[in-house]
């Protein structure tokens, strides 16, 4: 299979876009776990042109990483244009286009799934992108605005006719957010559709290996996008390759195992972001590795108030000490929504996370 002239596994496993989750440090573990292609978090086109340092901080990208693809959005076909060639500087594979964003502060500068709303102008910007730049360009997106405006199968014939080499398609409106559930059926559509004959990728609710197999089966999709799924998991692309591969389960990674990947995690956080950055933005991630161990919420605490690295690592190492002396003080765990806040139905992702 091909996106352009770029070669990529068959019926690949994508790490889907996060903001404020997708960096190196996590895309590294992810890439070690099992994830076939990568892309950046999404990057404002404005924010680039005017030579914003957090927006061409997400410009870094690493060999290792390949192929991936650099994501920017913005509703201004000039400004998208220009962005797309201060990434193709980078070298990333591909330039991915973001048509799918939800948040309001985005989709308020019609801008992500804004542009939902006027499928000739996401055609416009798509063509701009793609005169603009000579790497393969692709697009992730949603079904449409709300259930009353799917226009997903449109937006898929104009994209491939506009230039796209692949689609990525999040099986929800914009205005369901991240809510019930993801309707494939429209990916399905999409992919079986005559006319299409670019890659399709599918996304949306893919949470264990089981429902990989039985969508990739039942869909027809030509790969997976997982996101949200992969946050503090990273090992759900492993588990889904071996299941797709034997039909059998993986063990659940050990505690060791989830010790080792985010001590990682922590040390590429330090490498790319600096001590006292990397010591922050890492604290978001603790209670997703070690989401659903009893008595952990004791041991977060003690994470997330150090600041030191050496005393984080101790921290880390000394992880099944500490719980076997927890349990054996508490021998019956009672873990409620504070033990572990990741029981709650909708996980408190960080401000600003957007998954289109």
């Amino acid at each position: 299979m091909k996106i352009g002239h770029i070669n990529i596994p068959d019926f690949p496993l994508l790490l889907a876009p996060m903001e404020d989750v997708s960096d190196p440090p996590f895309r590294f573990v992810c890439k070690q776990n099992g994830a076939d292609i990568l892309f950046t978090e999404f990057i404002s086109s404005e924010g680039l042109i005017r030579d914003a340092i957090k927006s061409k901080q997400k410009l870094d990208i690493f060999d290792y990483e390949r192929p991936i693809g650099i994501q920017i959005f913005g509703g201004d076909e000039e400004a998208l244009s220009l962005a797309a060639k201060i990434v193709e500087a980078v070298q990333p594979d591909f330039v991915d286009i973001n048509f799918g964003c939800p948040v309001k502060k985005v989709v308020c500068k019609g801008a992500g799934a804004g542009v939902l709303k006027d499928l000739r102008l996401m055609e416009k910007l798509t063509r701009a992108v793609v005169n603009a730049v000579q790497l393969p360009v692709t697009v992730k997106t949603r079904l449409g605005w709300d259930e009353k405006s799917i226009n997903i199968l449109e937006a898929a014939l104009r994209l491939q006719d506009a230039g796209i080499k692949a689609l990525s398609i999040h099986a929800r409106t914009r205005v369901q957010m991240y809510k019930g559930t993801a309707n494939w059926e429209y990916i399905q559509m999409v992919k079986e559709h005559p006319d299409i004959e670019i890659p399709i990728f599918g996304n949306g609710d893919i949470d264990s290996p089981q429902k990989a197999k039985a969508y990739k089966e039942k869909y027809k999709v030509d790969g997976i996008m997982i996101g949200r799924a992969s946050i503090g998991y990273p090992w759900i692309f492993k588990e889904i390759k071996h299941y797709l591969q034997t039909n059998e389960l993986l063990p659940p990674p050990s505690l060791q195992e989830r010790i080792a990947v985010c001590k990682t995690h922590f040390l590429k956080s330090i490498e790319w972001k600096g001590e006292k950055l990397g010591v922050l933005e890492m604290r978001r991630h603790y209670a997703n590795y070690f989401k659903g161990i009893p008595y952990f919420k004791n041991i977060r605490n003690e994470l997330v108030t150090t600041s030191e690295i050496p005393a984080i690592l101790d921290i880390l190492h000394s992880i099944p000490e500490k719980l076997q002396k927890l349990q054996q003080n508490n021998p019956t765990p009672v873990i409620s929504d504070n033990d572990d806040i990741y029981l709650n139905e909708n996980p408190p992702y960080p401000e600003n996370f957007c998954d289109a």
